[in-house]
């Protein structure tokens, strides 16, 4: 049976305590001490079930509470140079009518979310990747399509899989007892002011190296906020230049919107190397170009992908809500393509009615693509983590009735 990495259950517990007052060493333990008892009760409440990567696994019957325990290691269908996996994935034959499809959500949300999930897209059982293989940075997804497995490729050149490949400036001050070597996933928010600089004061003020309990509080904060080192006892969050590159955009994708903005465009998008490799296998098989239907589209995380892949795109339907992404994803297209960018709002603006007005302007889709939010199926505040009814992530159900719309028109013309 595979766990969830300890430093991921300690991120999201410590998440709501990201302003706690650094204090003197007993402080630290006192209080290092009460969240570690807290997090052994915690774990033993947790209940689990086995399941492998490859599509093995027996139906998803289990409660809406429960955590998945994901496959470990998290690399789907095995990636280029991994030993051979034995892939057994059955699709249903009304899944693989036209067209291609592809959905992404957060690995974490619990196992009725992803059986529900499941079960609305055809009883497909999701591809659970990390970004880590990719990337310098964790990014825990599954994935649930009706793509050909076999023949994947990956992006040229392949990115640095460390901090200090991606980013060799902050070896100079980086710290022995700070082993991280990859960043933890990379959040809508980045850390303040405040705690950077009470992180300072701690530092400044222990010895050097600094106790253990020391040393503890900061790691912790360190690997939540994916702060780096960029000076003697001084931290910092990375900035959106280097956000960009490590999920694997151009330099200034997202230039001209506001840090808050930035950091949350880029909380919220597809790793691009990641999806990459599964949108890999469509490079072949469509030499003239595709028409591409992108819900949710964000800051075009699916359309670089294919950019990168070398495969035009005649046609995009972009459907996003969010001004800034929608300003960032227009401003690349105009610059780097020459097809058609049509954009919506609202996926609820997509009526059944409007697909098929689409649907006999273009001659049809190629690819759906699309992840919707998952505000409320995992993270650190609980309150909001109400499962896929929650306001945000009821949107996945317009995914799905989006797809069967597209899926129904096509097969009757």
């Amino acid at each position: 049976m595979w766990y969830t990495p300890m430093h991921v259950l300690v991120d999201s517990i410590y998440a709501s305590q990201a302003d706690h007052e650094v204090l003197d060493e007993n402080r630290f333990s006192s209080c290092v001490g009460r969240k570690k008892a807290r997090f052994t009760e915690d774990s033993k409440k947790r209940k689990r079930y086995g399941g492998g990567a490859h599509g093995s696994q027996s139906p998803w019957d289990g409660g809406h509470e429960e955590s998945i325990s994901l496959p470990k290691p998290m690399v789907g269908f095995g990636l280029p140079g991994d030993r051979p996996r034995s892939v057994s994935r059955l699709l249903p034959a009304h899944s693989m009518r036209a067209p291609f499809f592809y959905y992404e959500n957060v690995a974490l949300a619990t196992k009725g979310a992803w059986a529900e999930i499941s079960r609305c897209l055809y009883g497909i059982e999701p591809e659970f990747v990390d970004s880590k293989y990719f990337c310098a940075a964790l990014r825990k997804r599954g994935y649930i399509h009706n793509l050909p497995t076999e023949g994947r490729s990956v992006l040229r050149p392949i990115p640095p899989k460390t901090i200090f490949e991606a980013f060799p400036q902050y070896e100079t001050w980086w710290p022995s007892w700070d082993q991280r070597r990859q960043f933890n996933c990379l959040q809508t928010c980045m850390a303040s002011a405040k705690l950077t600089e009470r992180i300072h004061r701690a530092l400044a003020n222990s010895s050097d190296p600094p106790t253990q309990a020391v040393q503890k509080y900061v790691l912790e904060e360190c690997r939540k906020w994916n702060l780096v080192w960029i000076g003697k006892n001084k931290v910092a969050a990375l900035d959106s230049l280097e956000m960009e590159f490590l999920l694997g955009y151009p330099r200034d994708h997202t230039r001209g919107a506001s840090k808050k903005k930035k950091d949350k465009c880029l909380g919220n998008s597809f790793q691009v190397d990641t999806v990459a490799f599964h949108l890999s296998v469509l490079k072949d098989r469509f030499p003239c170009g595709m028409n591409v239907l992108s819900l949710f589209s964000g800051i075009g995380g699916a359309e670089v992908a294919l950019h990168k892949l070398g495969i035009r795109m005649k046609t995009v339907v972009s459907v996003e809500i969010c001004d800034a992404s929608r300003n960032i994803l227009r401003t690349w297209w105009d610059q780097t393509q020459e097809g058609t960018l049509i954009e919506f709002r609202d996926v609820q603006s997509l009526t059944h009615e409007k697909i098929a007005s689409l649907i006999r302007q273009l001659g049809g889709f190629d690819l759906v693509i699309g992840g919707s939010p998952c505000n409320n199926l995992a993270g650190s505040n609980r309150h909001h983590r109400v499962g896929l009814e929650g306001d945000q992530s009821v949107l996945f159900r317009d995914y799905v009735r989006i797809l069967n719309s597209v899926k129904s028109i096509m097969a009757n013309v």
